[in-house]
């Protein structure tokens, strides 16, 4: 048993996080937040620490006062912070300055981007700044959690899960798609709960390597497009963005993609939804790593495409 703070805890993936390493009844779970939070507390039943993600000293003391053995970031790498900077660096710098944090996962929760990505998107940029400060440190065993595209979208609502709805490229409640390029490109998939899983499961491991991938399954859009359409039993409307539009920072807009311009303009929802398809096309998230963690851990089995669509959609 080891005491994991799982920062960003009260947050979409960092909330399945922590319910999964409750489940394995196996560890203590403490939240990092950036505030009190006395509901979750409660339903939970695992304390929220309110801390200051800037002061290093501050977070550092933290750590080892609640002896701290394993930090997991959930922390969101895009500039949506107050002071417009996200705080993974510092995190870091705390978890390799205290005595009793031994290990580490780093918020990345994607793929593994390359040079070319930085600057494309804010998210990639701290991504990058993290790797770096990690690689500066002394004697803390980290890694990072490559899990492709998040599956959890496209069961929504019936399938469960603390994620927002973004919708991109297939609006299944709408019967509506939009591919970005060609949509013959392999995506790695793999659903919240299952990622949750596996970082649950990868506490009891020995050794950890500096780069974790794990997969639910693995289609292009086209066939998820096919299966979705399967499921609900209709053909769905479909327009293709081409790699030339896609290059402009403009997508065909979907039904259900709207709503978000409350709280992300549509220039700026459109620029994300054109580089992600301009990432997808290049093979970003068509992750093939020398060996999958789901080889250390056969105990999980993960949920496929087609099961996770049918239990969402298919008619009875």
């Amino acid at each position: 048993m080891v005491i994991v703070a799982v920062a960003g805890g009260t947050g979409h993936l960092g909330r399945t996080i922590v319910e999964a390493i409750i489940a394995t009844k196996k560890h203590d779970v403490k939240i990092f937040s950036r505030k009190s939070n006395p509901e979750l507390e409660s339903a939970l039943g695992v304390a929220v620490i309110p801390v200051d993600y800037s002061d290093v000293d501050s977070l550092t003391k933290i750590l080892e006062d609640l002896d701290i053995h394993t930090v997991i970031s959930a922390l969101s790498n895009y500039n949506d912070a107050e002071d417009n900077s996200p705080p993974e660096v510092e995190l870091i710098r705390a978890a390799d300055a205290s005595t009793t944090t031994k290990r580490m996962i780093s918020s990345v929760w994607s793929a593994p981007y390359s040079d070319r990505h930085i600057g494309q998107l804010s998210s990639v940029t701290n991504i990058n700044n993290a790797k770096l400060a990690l690689r500066k440190t002394s004697d803390l065993e980290y890694t990072v959690f490559y899990n492709g595209y998040f599956m959890d979208y496209w069961g929504m609502p019936a399938v469960p899960s603390h994620m927002p709805p973004i919708m991109m490229v297939l609006d299944i409640p709408n019967d509506t798609a939009v591919i970005l390029g060609s949509g013959n490109v392999p995506v790695t998939f793999t659903h919240t709960f299952d990622v949750a899983k596996f970082v649950a499961g990868s506490l009891d491991l020995d050794k950890w390597d500096p780069e974790s991938y794990v997969m639910g399954d693995k289609v292009t859009f086209n066939q998820l497009l096919s299966l979705a359409e399967d499921a609900k039993g209709t053909k769905f409307s479909v327009a293709f963005d081409s790699i030339e539009k896609l290059k402009t920072g403009q997508t065909t807009e979907l039904p259900a993609q709207v709503p978000l311009y409350s709280f992300l303009p549509k220039e700026v929802f459109q620029y994300m939804v054109s580089i992600h398809g301009l990432w997808l096309e290049e093979g970003v998230y068509d992750l093939k790593p020398a060996r999958f963690l789901n080889d250390h851990l056969p105990q999980i089995k993960p949920m496929k495409v087609k099961e996770i669509l049918e239990q969402a959609w298919k008619r009875a």
